[in-house]
């Protein structure tokens, strides 16, 4: 995997997110996530492993989505585990990420709900 930007704190993950997407960059999504993460998506199922999260993406990508940085909610941070989030411009529900630091400080996804719908 080529050398890419770390996340050095739990609110870059998003930035990072927003920018490989819309370079159309799998592998660097993927690269957000620990080896054994678990994605919330597609909607009703879940995607375990950062392989597969990268399959996902590289499917989902092929369509060439645009995707806007939203502005994070205040992120929780308990040692090494943070809750990070974003509401959604459409207001349709709220996003939310589970993530822990690493040994070199970074940080990656260890849980993702891409999007809460609003019942």
């Amino acid at each position: 995997m080529p050398e890419r930007t770390k996340a050095m704190r739990p609110e870059d993950i998003t930035r990072l997110f927003v920018e490989r997407s819309n370079a159309g960059d799998a592998e660097g999504v993927a690269a957000l996530y620990e080896e054994d993460a678990v994605m919330a998506f597609p909607p009703g199922s879940q995607t375990v492993g950062r392989a597969a999260i990268q399959a996902l993406w590289e499917k989902v990508l092929v369509n060439r989505p645009h995707f806007e940085l939203e502005e994070p909610l205040p992120t929780l941070i308990s040692g090494d585990i943070a809750l990070t989030s974003t509401p959604p411009k459409d207001g349709a529900g709220a996003r939310a990420q589970v993530v822990r630091r690493q040994p070199d400080g970074s940080w990656l996804r260890v849980l993702d709900q891409p999007e809460f719908i609003r019942p």
